[in-house]
């Protein structure tokens, strides 16, 4: 497949971007010059209630920041209304003085009411922790409507210059012990062994009549960090992971020692694909504020980067796919929850997926899922409303070599109108980006994080919220016909005919379906049957109140389906476990992507538990409950939580697994564990 060298950028109605962008940033009244500093925004005077809840909570997960002062609760009041948010990355200076007074002040200006650490005690503190603690720490719920520009702000304005502390040396590999120095049999590479996405790992070096026998070998603490969400790569006996704090860790699979680390720009969730380089690899990947990047797998230096898009919200979730030198990436957005916002010019981002040149990031193609968006008059607070926006792509794309196409899926429109591409499943060309096909499952979807206070920027579509999270399956029938199988939030999973333009063969509903419920982050297929793990979390999710320990129902949530590929008629179901004993953070829902070897199935709990389940019948083989502390290798304080996102992964016969999961209302954590079979 030849890729043309221009690079071109591809949309549902063949338009640019760049005009729009223009109009939208000016009128927000910006422009390319430095903005003046905003006056200080109004204060809430319930901050006291609010200091209070997360008073409350910081004292039952301390376990987690003391080890290097982390213990900041950066304990802002509720958030009021402010100008509308830059959607573009301008480089504008933003006044963290006047941030500090708006937003925490209240708290941290009055630390004898509060209890929360005083002013002085964060300017001791370095700026990255802060900025760290904003991203996906203790207060990543309250700073959700913050821009980049706003939190960098506060974090420099209040925190000392310069790095963190690194490892301890004892963390380290000795230096006969090298990457990439193992055995390249049963490799996991990206989100999934194959590029059809299926989960499924052939030859991982564990057997059925292993599982029952798999013994904890190690765990890996993720220092400071109080969620551990990234899916790991491990390739010829070394892991490659992300964290939330923005560290890239190379590891040695048999033991966790440390090879090297990278510190991105901003929190790595996506999984990492490594791509041969001669006698080395690359590995690409992308981090939680748009920007992706090449690193030398054996040094873990940095070949290039490069943002991905302009808009100030974008998140690279999804892992990305190579084919032929050329990397495929997905992006989303933070949008979803800046909208929170009264006063957010709510919403402009589009979905979309780049393809870059593995060797330089240079871009070949570029593809839009949404039209450029317009202005659509004002909400409630007085704000300027735009649309359309959204149809956001979370997960991996699926390649299908034989057919030209990569397939990706999409979520949900943020503001009205909605359109026929988001909740979708759509083929490009894997030369072009053109779009060759789309097929919605659930049309009229448009909603945001202000829906749930019924807040001035949620769109009257008001939901249901039922994005695809998880990539579509490409499977081989019996007869040689190929089917793709995708699982949404709806609950419903669907079978689609790659040769009719997606036409839809059968769908089953796995699962009750909502905001946090069906399928999640991802299915599994050993060709023989379908396997989807549901959320259908219920309780009191957490919104803008302290991070993790929500009141979810204990007994409600969750399940495992197998279905047959050809038909979706279920083989079997394997009912979930209610928490033993209930507690704050504990569910049943079974959110983490589901992985798959030969006769067995491992699907992950928010209740912390990991699952291995017989792919014939679904009986429970194994079960091992990752919500406890560690002794880490790398001398760092570690404890497990719920299991959400990221599945586990197999490989060099070993299981690897991120426990640690808060967002949403889960139990917090922060490492890594390796499993074996015990001989």
């Amino acid at each position: 497949m030849r890729y043309r060298r221009d690079p071109g950028v591809t949309n549902v109605s063949s338009t640019r971007f760049d005009q729009t962008t223009g109009e939208i940033l000016r009128s927000l009244g910006k422009n390319e010059r430095p903005a003046k500093s905003e006056p200080p925004r109004p204060q809430n005077d319930n901050f006291a209630k609010e200091c209070k809840s997360r008073r409350t909570f910081a004292r039952s997960i301390w376990f987690l920041l003391r080890s290097a002062a982390i213990a900041v609760l950066l304990i802002l009041p509720a958030l009021s209304a402010q100008s509308a948010s830059p959607q573009a990355v301008t480089g504008q200076t933003v006044s963290g003085a006047d941030i500090y007074q708006a937003r925490c002040a209240q708290c941290h200006d009055n630390g004898a009411a509060t209890r929360a650490p005083s002013r002085d005690v964060l300017q001791k503190m370095p700026a990255s922790r802060i900025l760290r603690t904003l991203d996906f720490g203790l207060m990543m719920s309250v700073a959700y409507p913050l821009t980049r520009e706003e939190r960098n702000a506060v974090a420099n304005y209040l925190g000392t210059k310069g790095p963190e502390p690194g490892p301890p040396p004892a963390a380290f590999c000795s230096a006969e012990r090298r990457p990439l120095s193992g055995e390249a049999a049963g490799n996991w590479n990206g989100w999934s062994p194959s590029p059809t996405n299926t989960r499924y790992q052939a030859s991982g070096g564990i057997t059925k009549d292993q599982v029952p026998r798999m013994k904890l070998k190690w765990a890996y603490g993720f220092a400071g960090d109080v969620t551990a969400f990234a899916a790991p790569t491990v390739l010829n006996g070394t892991i490659f992971v992300g964290s939330a704090g923005g560290v890239v860790q190379a590891l040695e699979a048999k033991t966790g020692c440390l090879h090297w680390t990278f510190q991105a720009n901003g929190p790595v969730r996506s999984g990492i694909v490594a791509v041969a380089n001669g006698a080395n690899y690359s590995l690409l990947f992308g981090d939680q504020i748009g920007w992706f990047y090449s690193l030398d797998a054996k040094t873990g230096h940095l070949v290039w980067k490069k943002r991905l898009d302009e808009h100030e919200a974008t998140r690279l979730t999804g892992t990305p796919a190579v084919y032929q030198g050329v990397v495929f990436v997905g992006a989303a957005s933070w949008e979803e929850t800046r909208s929170i916002e009264p006063h957010y010019a709510c919403c402009t981002f589009r979905g979309s997926v780049t393809a870059l040149r593995v060797t330089d990031g240079s871009q070949v193609w570029k593809t839009y899922t949404i039209d450029p968006p317009k202005k659509t008059g004002v909400n409630s607070a007085g704000t300027q409303n735009w649309g359309p926006s959204g149809a956001p792509v979370w997960s991996a794309p699926t390649i299908d070599a034989k057919r030209g196409v990569i397939y990706v899926t999409t979520g949900d429109n943020y503001s009205s109108p909605s359109t026929a591409t988001s909740d979708a499943v759509m083929a490009l060309d894997i030369a072009t980006g053109k779009i060759r096909w789309t097929q919605q499952t659930n049309p009229n979807d448009a909603y945001t994080s202000a829906c749930r206070n019924h807040g001035p920027n949620c769109p009257q579509e008001d939901g249901p919220d039922y994005d695809f999270g998880s990539s579509a399956l490409l499977l081989s029938l019996p007869g040689g016909k190929d089917i793709l199988v995708a699982g949404q939030k709806s609950g419903v999973v669907s079978g689609l005919d790659p040769e009719q333009k997606g036409k839809i063969l059968w769908q089953t509903r796995v699962g009750q379906g909502g905001k946090n419920g069906g399928v999640q982050w991802g299915m599994a297929s050993d060709g023989q049957a379908v396997f989807a793990a549901t959320s259908d979390l219920a309780g009191v999710l957490n919104s803008g109140g302290a991070v993790g320990g929500a009141k979810f129902d204990p007994a409600k949530g969750g399940g495992l389906t197998a279905l047959h590929p050809a038909d979706g008629g279920k083989i079997w179901f394997a009912a979930p476990r209610p928490c033993d004993p209930p507690r704050p953070g504990c569910s049943p829902a079974q959110s983490q992507a589901v992985t798959a070897i030969p006769g067995v199935i491992f699907s992950g709990s928010v209740d912390g538990h990991l699952r291995g389940f017989g792919a014939e019948d679904g009986k429970v083989l194994w079960d091992f409950d990752t919500a406890k502390s560690y002794s880490a290798v790398n001398k760092v304080e570690a404890k497990g939580g719920s299991l959400d996102g990221a599945g586990p992964v197999v490989a060099g016969g070993m299981l690897f697994v991120n426990s640690g999961y808060p967002r949403n209302g889960g139990m917090p954590g922060n490492v890594l564990l390796a499993f074996a079979p015990e001989e």
